[in-house]
């Protein structure tokens, strides 16, 4: 797990927690908030995936033209 992937699971556990918070206290600001943050957590793991997985790919094919 790189450091985005990392940081994209704590931002998604963060939002979740701020999401949770919100509802339960009525504060829709709070809520949309770790809505939000949810989201963003997403795209960062996301984006942390698909950049561990192309260093992979091209270390392979540096690999095999060795």
């Amino acid at each position: 797990m790189n450091r985005d992937e990392t940081k994209g699971a704590w931002d998604q556990l963060k939002g979740e927690a701020k999401r949770t918070a919100g509802k339960a206290t009525g504060n829709e600001s709070l809520e949309a908030e770790g809505n939000f943050d949810k989201g963003k957590g997403e795209v960062k793991e996301k984006y942390g995936e698909a950049k561990a997985r192309l260093a992979s790919e091209f270390n392979n094919m540096i690999d095999k033209t060795r």
